[in-house]
């Protein structure tokens, strides 16, 4: 397998044309010498697009772990999720799985069917959770969607300080296929910072700044930070909730 080889997940629901989207990705934005390959979800439907991706193996989600191995020889591995099944339950895996197998996260890329989420305004929440994970949002399926619709899903973000980039799709197809597989992190979440972040908190069970630490004798509390979206309550439910994405699609998946 090649020395640590660059992962980009790829977020989105089935049947939002991910798979013409990692084509032109691959196409478009790797060097001379880079050799990539695809895993796809075995979850989506064959495809004529899969001729397309090179390198394509397929990796399955067997009692909420990540069942597959890095293609040999890539140096870009293109890793597209199970776009029917819960997002947070399969990134929650997923950076334990690359480590195992020797990869490095490039980037998460969302892929957002605008069709789908403007016609279903309670899937935002759904998209929410993967925009908070992703350092590059790509719009896509824009066709019909009123601009209005478009200016307010992304000033929604906009607003919250996210640190994403968003590229518009056209046909499939980037704007700067290198800007978007550009490997510098820009994502909301810590969950895959290579060093691990820490929480410190004063006897009274709030949250401090860590030079407030060696303030005073008061005892701080240290514990590992744990992504909003992974915490858990005690009966092991995830507090932040998300709805099941399979409720809005309507059409068998082909990306």
């Amino acid at each position: 397998m090649a020395d640590q080889p660059l992962v980009y997940v790829i977020l989105g629901a089935a049947g939002s044309g991910r798979r013409e989207i990692v084509a032109d990705l691959i196409e478009g934005g790797l060097a001379e010498g880079d050799r990539a390959a695809v895993m796809l979800s075995a979850a989506e439907a064959p495809d004529r697009l899969d001729a397309k991706l090179p390198g394509l193996a397929r990796w399955t989600w067997t009692d909420d772990s990540i069942d597959g191995m890095l293609p040999r020889e890539a140096t870009h591995v293109f890793f597209v999720t199970d776009g029917r099944t819960n997002p947070v339950d399969q990134l929650e895996v997923c950076k334990a799985w690359l480590e195992g197998q020797g990869g490095e996260l490039g980037r998460i890329l969302c892929v957002v069917n605008c069709a789908l989420a403007e016609k279903n305004p309670a899937s935002l929440a759904w998209y929410e959770a993967c925009v908070h994970f992703s350092d590059v949002v790509l719009l896509t399926r824009r066709e019909g969607v009123a601009n209005k619709w478009l200016s307010e899903f992304r000033a929604h973000f906009d607003n919250l300080f996210y640190p994403c980039l968003f590229e518009l799709v056209k046909a499939g197809r980037v704007k700067n296929p290198a800007l978007v597989l550009d490997p510098l992190a820009r994502r909301m979440s810590h969950a895959f910072d290579a060093e691990q972040e820490w929480v410190f908190t004063d006897s009274e069970g709030d949250e401090i700044e860590e030079d407030e630490e060696s303030e005073g004798e008061e005892e701080v509390e240290v514990t590992a930070a744990v992504d909003p979206y992974f915490v858990r309550d005690m009966a092991q439910r995830r507090e932040k909730k998300i709805p099941d994405i399979r409720k809005f699609l309507e059409q068998p998946p082909i990306g």
